[in-house]
């Protein structure tokens, strides 16, 4: 539930000696990126802790989507540092998988579910190498742990959203990455697809992985998520999501739409047994 705890520097959280001498998965420095002049990240400076599944939150427009874009070079910066496992992007790159948002791809483009998903290889194949029977077969293990194996060779255009999202995350697994970056998994997708995804998410990190999620739904925040950024173009707060996930918070995110705060809370505290 909403606590209402704040912090006091939200971007200098306490981490162990020991995680301080692992490599982070992400670490954000002094970032700055515009569109047209207009700042949609300001000064943002941030570390990811490992093994950690995480939300970023807050209103539209508040930069989050380009914070993962940010990460793996698809949109230039301003001003600032990105580091992956303690290197630049384009060294550590075969560690990470993107997952964009569903609404910016292609899905004319002619190919079946298997093919999309045989594509998270090829980074992984060198540059004279073509995909073969033992990708073929990652791929089709990776469509059976999304449930959708027996979909394979349907075009990715004939496929419902959710089973859209599902191919696109098994892309992903195919990756073998150690963070993965997906941007809005669970926007309009069905209840089966959502509890798909987030088995998923929960299996990814007790194999040791980085999972960052850009998500909308606050109500979810507490049960999906054990650490949480909060963004509005500036940093707001991150930590673990029972430290700051709180109305101060949030009124401090979201701009003081009292409406939605107290819908939030509201939902909580029925959920919690409490009285409305």
């Amino acid at each position: 539930m909403i606590s209402n705890k704040t912090t006091s520097n939200p971007a200098a959280i306490e981490t162990p000696a020991s995680e301080l001498l692992a490599e982070r998965p992400l670490s954000v420095r002094d970032v700055t990126v515009a569109y047209h002049r207009k700042p949609v990240l300001w000064n943002l400076s941030l570390d990811i802790p490992a093994r950690s599944l995480v939300g970023i939150v807050g209103p539209n427009g508040a930069g989050k989507s380009t914070l993962l874009k940010t990460v793996v070079d698809m949109v230039p910066r301003i001003s600032g540092e990105v580091q992956v496992f303690g290197q630049r992007y384009s060294k550590a790159r075969s560690r990470v998988a993107y997952v964009p948002q569903r609404e910016t791809v292609d899905w004319d483009f002619p190919a079946t579910a298997l093919d999309v998903v045989q594509m998270g290889t090829y980074g992984q194949l060198g540059w004279f190498r073509r995909a073969g029977q033992a990708e073929r077969q990652r791929a089709l293990e990776a469509l059976r742990q999304m449930e959708i194996e027996h979909l394979a060779t349907r075009q990715i255009s004939q496929l419902s959203g959710g089973q859209q999202q599902r191919t696109f995350l098994a892309r992903a697994l195919v990756q073998r990455a150690d963070l993965y970056l997906m941007d809005e998994p669970f926007a309009a997708v069905d209840a089966s697809t959502e509890r798909a995804i987030v088995t998923l998410m929960r299996a990814l990190q007790t194999q040791g992985k980085t999972i960052l999620v850009v998500h909308h739904d606050l109500h979810t925040v507490p049960s999906y998520f054990d650490y949480l950024v909060l963004l509005n173009t500036r940093l707001v707060a991150a930590g673990p999501t029972s430290e700051v996930f709180t109305e101060d918070n949030l009124q401090k995110t979201y701009g003081g739409k009292l409406t939605l705060l107290e819908e939030v809370g509201e939902a909580m505290r029925l959920r919690d047994g409490g009285s409305p």
